[in-house]
């Protein structure tokens, strides 16, 4: 496949779900609670049935691994990895720290990767060299000390419950400021230049995988908490070049 193939097919999907999401934001829709008690609404399985169905018509032979529904052609070579609202609980609270999270693996490794804000109508994506937000290219800001970073994390008391929180604390007050702006927005705003680490310490697959190719093409590190490859990791910390390896054994 051709990465302008990839990309406009991914805009494709981000657009036919985004109508989906959009219909839902902001309404009286019921909330259920799956086995592990997080939330899901309407809008996060019909946007993933949308986008399952474009991907069984323009590619067929095409694996599909999406949080609500599953993995089908598991032994497919390319296998498309959707998480339709990423950050439901912000979608529920009418914020607009969500997004729909697109990703394409190639033989397991994520080839590229889309954050699409179907509120804001923004399209970040990635594809390990390159990042464009609706087309125009963007970058990390170089931020070459933990003393001017801006640091991200999705919720802190999931720090305490999968690592440690004492160290987070220390790399917390070791940087300009702290916010809670998380799921796939810190990583956007990593990547547009906004912000200089984002720090997830439990993370599934659908989760990370449009990720690494966003924030590797925007000029960035991703890795896991222990700093290995975030593909085979269940955790995510990205950061700016001239940072990354300190915050890494700084919570290490």
């Amino acid at each position: 496949m051709q990465m302008q193939e990839i990309k406009e097919f991914m805009k494709l999907l981000s657009e036919e779900s985004g109508k989906i999401i959009r219909g839902h934001f902001r309404t009286d829709f019921s909330i259920e609670s799956k086995i592990d008690e997080s939330p899901v609404t309407i809008a996060d399985k019909k946007a993933e049935e949308k986008m399952r169905e474009l991907i069984a018509m323009y590619f067929p032979k095409h694996g599909i691994l999406g949080e609500e529904f599953g993995l089908a052609n598991e032994d497919a070579e390319y296998r498309w990895v959707l998480d339709p609202i990423d950050g439901t609980k912000s979608f529920i609270c009418g914020t607009v720290t969500f997004g729909t999270l697109i990703a394409l693996l190639k033989n397991g490794e994520p080839v590229a990767g889309v954050i699409n804000q179907p509120i804001l109508n923004e399209f970040l994506f990635g594809d390990n060299l390159t990042a464009e937000l609706n087309g125009i290219k963007v970058k990390m800001r170089d931020c070459v000390s933990l003393s001017d970073a801006v640091l991200l994390t999705t919720d802190h008391l999931n720090i305490a419950q999968y690592q440690d929180r004492e160290k987070f604390n220390r790399l917390a007050h070791s940087v300009k400021l702290y916010r809670n702006w998380g799921d796939c927005y810190g990583y956007y705003l990593l990547a547009t230049g906004y912000a200089d680490i984002m720090i997830d310490p439990i993370m599934s697959v659908w989760d990370t995988m449009a990720l690494i190719p966003i924030i590797n093409g925007a000029g960035g590190i991703i890795t896991d908490y222990q700093g290995n490859d975030p593909v085979k990791g269940n955790s995510v910390i990205a950061a700016s070049v001239n940072i990354h390896k300190n915050v890494v054994e700084i919570l290490n």
